[in-house]
């Protein structure tokens, strides 16, 4: 058993489909391995080919037949419409662990027109369905494509980590919308909740925002340091301090009377909560640090110690459409999930107004400040792969 990183590519009709999810929910449950990066990718012709060009090889036990089908799809679907020039979507996930490359394996499946039991990625949601002859293939999709062995891990990781920067990041002009129609972008946090242990839940909740019909166009496994957390929520912050006046004043009023036998007036129960209010909101304001990151500004001493990426996981995505932000926002519920209606994310998936689930923009320019923070297009994933593999 070795530390190993496995890939897997979802496809451009995977991601066309919205089942990005499903893959990623069955991937993270049934392996138990760490989801250590994802990056979008628009591949070029050059990558197209190149990875193609790798599939088919004498160390993978997969029939010569089945890798030659496989390089055809990846030369037609994977490079850019010889039609109108533009690049199709592709998302590449990286999963680290023991034996990581088998595990994956086992759980994306082999291709074969006899499999129909539904327990791999790809009984679900590949195809290979051949004519009655049963020699001539009809239509093919395999949904995903990974390894075979970690010699071919390391080979095909390392072409994606070399265009990682030319073919990946936050993805322009890879969407055809009809004339006229006016798009927007927002982002979504999956907070660290979903991430305490292995659990479909973080590709649970990516299923929910597919009802949207907005499109992925950049994501990254982000380790939020406590610098970002306390800009990306500092407005929240002075919301806090003065928001939690009334109903910390209230409170104190009851545990004095009860501790000092006398009742507090009006005048002085608001004293208490102009005195306490704001320390209870930089109390509040903390636990969100904690939760988002691991840490709290309190505990590190220096500016080192707050740029540090934090203990929490979260995934970044870029959703990009009509009405991206409302559309968003309306799937994901109010911050408070007991105030969220049925069949919200925050109803599903939150615990409290601090634990529920997911965060999403509440506009457009709200969107340009936290990508500015949080980095989407950042190339996190080269830098995954050159730890293990130490040259490209």
């Amino acid at each position: 058993m070795s530390h190993q990183l496995a890939y897997v590519v979802v496809t451009p009709y995977s991601l066309y489909k919205s089942r990005t999810g499903g893959i990623l929910s069955r991937l993270i449950s049934r392996t138990g391995l760490d989801l250590a990066a994802m990056r979008m990718f628009a591949p070029s012709a050059g990558l197209a080919k190149k990875y193609s060009d790798l599939v088919v090889s004498a160390r993978d036990a997969q029939e010569r037949k089945i890798q030659e089908l496989l390089r055809e799809y990846i030369l037609h679907n994977f490079s850019p419409d010889p039609k109108t020039g533009r690049c199709r979507r592709v998302l590449v996930m990286l999963f680290r662990g023991d034996d990581a490359v088998r595990k994956v394996r086992d759980v994306v499946g082999t291709l074969s027109p006899n499999r129909r039991s539904g327990e791999t990625i790809r009984d679900t949601f590949s195809d290979l369905i051949m004519d009655d002859d049963g020699k001539t293939v009809r239509y093919f999709e395999p949904a995903v494509m990974c390894a075979p062995n970690e010699q071919e891990a390391e080979t095909k990781l390392k072409l994606w980590a070399r265009y990682s920067d030319s073919d990946g990041g936050i993805l322009e002009n890879v969407i055809a919308y009809p004339s006229g129609q006016v798009t927007e972008r927002t982002l979504v946090l999956i907070k660290p909740d979903n991430f305490k242990f292995p659990t479909g839940r973080p590709g649970n909740v990516i299923d929910f925002f597919s009802r949207t019909g907005l499109f992925i166009i950049g994501v990254k496994v982000l380790h939020m340091s406590v610098a970002q957390a306390m800009e990306f929520y500092g407005p929240v912050r002075e919301v806090l301090r003065t928001k939690l006046k009334e109903g910390v004043g209230e409170r104190a009023k009851a545990v004095l009377e009860k501790e000092l036998g006398f009742v507090i007036p009006a005048k002085e129960q608001q004293i208490l909560g102009e005195i306490l209010g704001p320390l209870q909101g930089d109390h509040q304001f903390e636990n969100i640090m904690r939760f988002m990151t691991g840490h709290t500004p309190s505990e590190c001493k220096t500016q080192a110690e707050r740029q540090k990426p934090g203990t929490q996981k979260c995934i970044a995505l870029v959703y990009e459409g009509v009405r991206a932000v409302s559309k968003i926002r309306d799937v994901l519920g109010p911050t408070d999930p007991s105030k969220a209606p049925p069949g919200s994310i925050r109803r599903e998936f939150g615990s409290n107004i601090t634990v529920n689930a997911a965060h999403a923009s509440d506009s457009v320019e709200n969107a340009r400040r936290e990508f500015a923070i949080v980095k989407p297009g950042e190339n996190n994933f080269k830098q995954v792969v050159e730890e293990v593999y130490h040259k490209l």
